[in-house]
């Protein structure tokens, strides 16, 4: 997983609210058995539309998505967010995220920040009327920035620190490695290993 430290960047204005996972990413994309690969069926159904915005390459490039309230309802499906994040995006910007899409964006590297309503549609304005509209999201001291914009958002000390550190969740056991290498050299031999 990589580092998020500050993210800066351009955003993809996805002016909807209630966005599930299933629109996120339909279901015919799941038979994958990778992480990876995820990134072109990203609004999948929609995408089908050439208006979408996705599909206007003024906004090739953007690192932050910006959704209404109540993004990555539905189901819990994990794809969502590594379709999101093998799309480019580090950061997610929405008044509310549905729980378990919100914890599945932080174990893969993907920072979900929430701000007030207004600020979103604020966010999302500036970047409906200009593309090139740069936003800063600073995880470290935990404040999100564009112009007219300076905001500080929420988010645990634990779940901050790990996307600081880049550590998912096999990161975090593999920071016990020296620990378990003289576990397993102690071991009896007789004892299953797996």
């Amino acid at each position: 997983m990589e580092p998020i430290t500050v993210i800066e960047g351009t955003a993809l204005p996805v002016d909807r609210s209630d966005v599930d996972t299933d629109q996120i990413i339909p279901s015919e994309y799941l038979k994958r058995i990778e992480r990876t690969g995820f990134g072109p069926f990203l609004f999948g159904e929609w995408r089908e539309d050439p208006d979408f915005i996705i599909n206007d390459p003024r906004y090739a490039g953007a690192s932050v998505l910006i959704a209404g309230a109540n993004f990555g309802c539905g189901s819990s499906r994990e794809h969502a967010p590594w379709a999101i994040e093998d799309a480019g995006f580090r950061v997610v910007i929405a008044p509310s995220f549905a729980d378990i899409f919100r914890n599945n964006c932080t174990k893969v590297g993907v920072l979900p920040v929430e701000l007030s309503a207004e600020s979103v549609r604020a966010l999302m304005d500036a970047a409906l009327d200009d593309p090139q509209t740069r936003i800063v999201v600073d995880l470290p001291n935990r404040r999100v920035t564009a112009p007219g914009l300076d905001e500080s958002f929420p988010i645990d000390d634990y779940t901050a620190w790990r996307l600081v550190e880049g550590l998912d969740d096999i990161g975090l056991t593999l920071r016990q490695e020296e620990k378990i290498t003289a576990y397993e050299a102690t071991r009896e031999a007789w004892l299953p290993t797996a």
